[in-house]
């Protein structure tokens, strides 16, 4: 119940800008499951406003990371569009000794830079901002190659975000990333029914 009392709080003390900005995340997510090119202009928008509200809110690799989607939002669009017209851009599965070696890579940059965001800046949740933040970065790229298992990734990034967020008071976003939560599922298994006739095509 006091979650609940918090979240409608934090619904009431939303800005406009983050109603926008709320919407259109979750509408990039709907996009991105349909491999509809409108999913990157969405994206820009919003994490524009999300990189002015995490930086004020001291969650600064968090804000850093919103500024790097505004960038692979613009990626993205010319990967999705240029694979689109010349079908250079099906939805492929990386192996998983390719995915452990991600893993590991990510997570030592993460420690790293969890180390020097906790000693030398005024970062909360140094480390685990860093760890969502870092592997958050690797699996946009997987999105905009269309990378299946991206959605897996993004089903631990958003649990943890989900913690992180409940944290720092932004109940809203809270609420924001369980829907996520629920709808990368969804993601998963609408490319995995696209990926199972391609593959099958291509081996054909």
């Amino acid at each position: 119940m006091e979650f609940l009392s918090q979240a409608l709080s934090g619904f009431t003390a939303m800005s406009y800008w983050e109603y926008i900005a709320v919407f259109l995340g979750l509408a990039y997510l709907v996009f991105v499951m349909n491999e509809s090119l409108w999913a990157w202009p969405c994206a820009f928008i919003s994490t524009f406003i999300y990189t002015i509200l995490f930086w004020n809110g001291a969650l600064l690799m968090e804000s850093l990371l919103n500024f790097y989607y505004l960038a692979m939002a613009v990626y993205g669009f010319y990967c999705w569009k240029n694979g689109k017209e010349k079908k250079e851009l099906p939805i492929t599965s990386w192996a998983l000794n390719t995915h452990l070696a991600i893993i590991v890579v990510t997570s030592l940059i993460a420690v790293v830079l969890g180390f020097v965001m906790d000693n030398y800046t005024h970062a909360e949740y140094a480390y685990l901002d860093s760890f969502t933040t870092c592997f958050a970065i690797m699996t946009t790229y997987l999105v905009a190659k269309k990378v299946l298992e991206n959605w897996l990734y993004w089903l631990v990034i958003d649990a943890a975000s989900i913690y992180l967020y409940l944290q720092k008071g932004y109940y809203p976003t809270v609420v924001l990333f369980a829907i996520y939560t629920g709808m990368v599922i969804w993601g998963y298994l609408q490319w995995r029914q696209y990926y199972e006739p391609q593959s099958e095509q291509t081996f054909a």
